[in-house]
């Protein structure tokens, strides 16, 4: 697994997370909603590769 992965991750999550709290402040919580659950699907995308990765890898150790 490889380092650049999880700083995708966490800076997704911290912009997700600030746009998701302005968007509160200023009585938009459907929005907030949105950005929210958009934010969830675009890491979700991200580590679809990764997951197979160690899919393949798994089945490769227990040779299945």
């Amino acid at each position: 697994m490889d380092i650049a992965i999880l700083l995708k991750t966490a800076g997704a999550g911290l912009l997700v997370s600030v746009s998701c709290i302005l968007l509160s402040k200023s009585g938009r919580d459907e929005q907030a909603m949105l950005v929210s659950l958009a934010g969830i699907v675009i890491v979700l995308l991200m580590l679809v590769g990764e997951v197979g990765e160690l899919i393949g890898q798994i089945k490769t150790i227990f040779g299945i």
